[in-house]
């Protein structure tokens, strides 16, 4: 089991997220995932800057760092081919350190150009023809495609790594993990739903990669931290399609509204005891997660990484290690 580190682009400043990175791997982990967002979830959030720049700096402030998105919606907004030149470029930056995670999306990014938002099996189809169309791309050859969603004509690209990155799949439904499985080499997912697990080994994706992240806010006491995230992140608390489907974050702020502190606290660990933190980890572990990338709500990082380099690293390191003895 491996623990990483969310990049929340939806909070914080470019400069800040490159020096969050740098701060992350001084720290101990190993990974990390960097939101691709036009639009924050609300207002309160207040940021969203372009990502791919920011991978850019990330690649030279780090030297061991994985890094990938977490997630990119290759299907609307940005046209696959654009991706898959964005992502080879990232990959050369960080030799064998670079990943793409891939999702469908939200129309709260996706529609800002006009474009339809379709329905969930559509979005799953688009998907998939994006992934083909990427990989077509990397094997740099001149590549035309007349497919049923996308067009791509006399495309080359000539920068590419040494070592092609991998391609996760988000997924938050048993379909989505399906395709993870079968067209994917690992899975990113936020549901503790073990179905959807195994619709993705049973779809071809046993012994790949799972990626989940688990939210955390850790300030000057517990209920500063409870106080924090329920104002920063009460979209948490929001279920269903409604994070899928709403447009703006003005919409989503009045589906938050709707939302108690209870819920959030459901899904934002804000203790200052460290066992409490290791006992989420632990759970997600045993539904099958390998990878598990922790998300600091709120502006004081550095707290966050003070706490998870001296109380929860070292004991997490202790019990892999006794494990390992077994």
């Amino acid at each position: 089991m491996q623990l990483g580190y969310h990049i929340s682009s939806e909070e914080h400043q470019p400069n800040d997220l490159v020096k969050h990175a740098r701060r992350a791997e001084e720290t101990g982990f190993t990974f990390a995932l960097i939101s691709d967002h036009y639009h924050p979830w609300s207002d309160r959030q207040g940021q969203s800057p372009f990502v791919w720049s920011v991978i850019g700096a990330i690649a030279h402030a780090t030297q061991t760092l994985r890094l990938g998105t977490g997630v990119t919606c290759p299907t609307i907004r940005i046209h696959p081919a654009i991706i898959a030149q964005a992502a080879a470029t990232s990959a050369a930056m960080m030799p064998g350190r670079f990943f793409l995670g891939l999702g469908t999306g939200e129309n709260l990014n996706e529609h800002i150009l006009g474009d339809y938002w379709p329905a969930p099996n559509i979005r799953l189809e688009m998907l998939e023809e994006a992934v083909h169309i990427i990989r077509k791309l990397w094997e740099g050859e001149e590549t035309s495609h007349y497919g049923e969603y996308y067009t791509v004509e006399n495309a080359r690209i000539y920068t590419l790594p040494e070592k092609l990155p991998p391609i996760y799949l988000a997924a938050a439904g048993e379909k989505a993990a399906a395709l993870a499985g079968r067209v994917g080499d690992g899975l990113i997912s936020g549901t503790m739903d073990k179905d959807v697990l195994d619709s993705f080994d049973q779809a071809g994706g046993k012994g790949k990669p799972r990626f989940s992240k688990m939210d955390v806010c850790i300030m000057a006491s517990e209920e500063q931290g409870q106080k924090t995230a329920f104002e920063m992140w009460a979209n948490t608390g929001v279920k269903g399609q409604l994070n899928y489907e709403l447009p703006t974050p003005e919409l989503l702020e009045q589906a938050s509204s709707m939302a108690k502190m209870e819920d959030v606290l459901k899904e934002v660990e804000c203790s200052l005891n460290a066992g409490k933190h290791l006992e989420r980890i632990r759970k997600m572990t045993e539904i099958g997660y390998d990878h598990i990338y922790i998300h600091q709500i709120g502006p004081n990082q550095e707290r966050f990484f003070r706490f998870y380099e001296t109380e929860v690293l070292p004991e997490l390191e202790l019990e892999l290690t006794q494990i390992s003895h077994r």
